[in-house]
């Protein structure tokens, strides 16, 4: 994989705009295979627990293993610009609770995007604790394997958190990597390192999932358009 950090060369012209293609899905390199809405039962989390906690699932040295079920929609966008700079993407929400349960247990949304010309894929991510992130790493357009990272401080791809946060679990760096299978499901493994004051060392905070997709995406608004006149 790439230097996630490398910078495409745009050339001396950085305010006309890079063509895009109104069919984002024909466009989106190795985000392809995500593309629709998923579902799976078959989550699994690690994450630390403290006294007092409300502890559902079995505890290992100090960390809490439990089962998850998710929602994950992903959806294609207008392809985006930045002057010559240019995106393809998918608008995406995951929404998770634990098994039999109605009550939000996670919630996040943001963008996978994939930038050709620098061969790198993007994600952003918000999660209702006050928390976010933009992770990025080198992928080819046929990749059926690729990761994104991120890490606190980085002025691109890093982490911001809330002050309760980085006193209690403050977040250090961010990996998730997704691989697409033969069947047409896919996997991410997603790590997010932590330093929790009870701790010694670092936490890694741990979620595994292999989600099926239950239906097609929706096209992006200009591949949705009507052709030609009367």
């Amino acid at each position: 994989m790439s230097d996630p950090g490398a910078v495409h060369d745009y050339g001396s012209d950085i305010y006309t705009e890079a063509a895009g293609d109104d069919d984002t899905l024909a466009h989106l390199g190795p985000l392809r295979a995500l593309a629709g809405v998923w579902t799976s039962a078959e989550g699994t989390y690690v994450h630390p627990v403290g006294p007092g906690s409300d502890i559902s699932g079995p505890v290992v040295d100090g960390d809490e293993h439990n089962e998850f079920v998710e929602h994950y929609e992903l959806h294609p966008i207008d392809p985006q610009t930045n002057g010559p700079q240019l995106f393809y993407g998918l608008r995406y929400h995951t929404h998770i609770v634990k098994p039999g349960e109605v009550e939000t247990f996670h919630d996040q949304v943001g963008y996978w995007l994939w930038e050709r010309a620098a061969r790198t894929v993007l994600h952003t991510l918000a999660i209702p604790r006050d928390q976010v992130a933009l992770a990025a790493g080198g992928a080819e357009p046929d990749a059926t394997e690729f990761e994104v990272s991120a890490t606190l401080g980085s002025e691109t791809f890093g982490i911001l958190s809330n002050p309760f946060l980085v006193r209690a679990f403050h977040t250090v760096s961010f990996r998730l990597r997704v691989t697409v299978h033969d069947d047409g499901r896919w996997s991410y493994e997603e790590h997010t390192m932590m330093r929790v004051p009870d701790r010694d060392g670092l936490v890694d905070h741990v979620d595994r999932n292999t989600l099926r997709r239950i239906a097609e995406p929706a096209p992006n608004p200009l591949a949705a358009a009507p052709r030609g006149g009367a």
